[in-house]
């Protein structure tokens, strides 16, 4: 589960992300802060994957803030002003919502947020969620066979069910990379505990699906996982 803290000086801000972090429900909230130098001192004591921030906030901004920090953790910037966007993505943080910001953008922006420990265990499953017309469905990792591109949008198969999201391949590629999923092909991407065999140019998978093997993938792909 990802841990995460919010530095907020609004009380209306700070409830809605509260509740917003609620109804994910994939994300422990450890703390609260009203500004950055309560934050500063939490964190030199402990670790969290993420960090929501505002942007005005007293006695020091949270861009300054951010500066100060030399190991932060993913951030989030939440503020009602749009101007500081560009300083923000210059800081490296994961996203930018510019308050009032929906349910839907707060999802968005999560999805982007891997778990520290996540990283470091490739054994460990990832949950996260799909938009599918006006619902978020949560998905596990471990249940999802192959991830297929499809023009402007992207598959994602498990057993019973698929799901249509509009992210790219390869970001699936990124955030997934860490639990065992491998590129084949420049359309599909596979979770390997689904393979069953391979053969030729195809690999095949759970409930015999077959993938095509990318000619600019079969090397690096039998190397790791046929070879040894």
């Amino acid at each position: 589960m990802i841990t995460c803290i919010i530095i907020e000086d609004q009380a209306p801000a700070q409830r809605v992300l509260k509740k917003y972090i609620l109804d994910v429900g994939t994300i422990e909230l450890k703390a609260v802060f009203s500004n950055a130098i309560e934050a500063l001192a939490y964190l030199k004591l402990n670790s969290v994957d993420m960090m929501f921030l505002d942007i005005h906030l007293p006695k020091i901004s949270g861009i300054d803030f951010l500066k100060t920090i030399t190991n932060p953790p993913a951030v989030i910037f939440t503020t009602a002003f749009s101007e500081y966007a560009v300083q923000g993505f210059e800081l490296n943080v994961i996203d930018y919502l510019v308050k009032p910001f929906s349910f839907e953008r707060f999802v968005q922006a999560i999805n982007k947020v891997q778990p520290k420990e996540t990283v470091q265990d490739t054994s460990a499953n990832l949950e996260f969620f799909v938009k599918s017309g006006h619902e978020y469905i949560k998905v596990k990792s471990e249940e999802v066979i192959y991830i297929q591109s499809d023009m402007d949008y992207t598959e994602i198969h498990q057993k019973d069910k698929k799901l249509l999201t509009p992210e790219t391949l390869s970001f699936w590629e990124n955030k997934l990379r860490a639990n065992d999923f491998i590129r084949v092909h420049k359309s599909y991407l596979i979770n390997t505990a689904c393979i069953e065999k391979i053969a030729g140019n195809q690999v095949y998978l759970l409930g015999d699906i077959q993938v095509p093997i990318g000619r600019a993938y079969k090397d690096a792909f039998l190397e790791k996982y046929v070879k040894g």
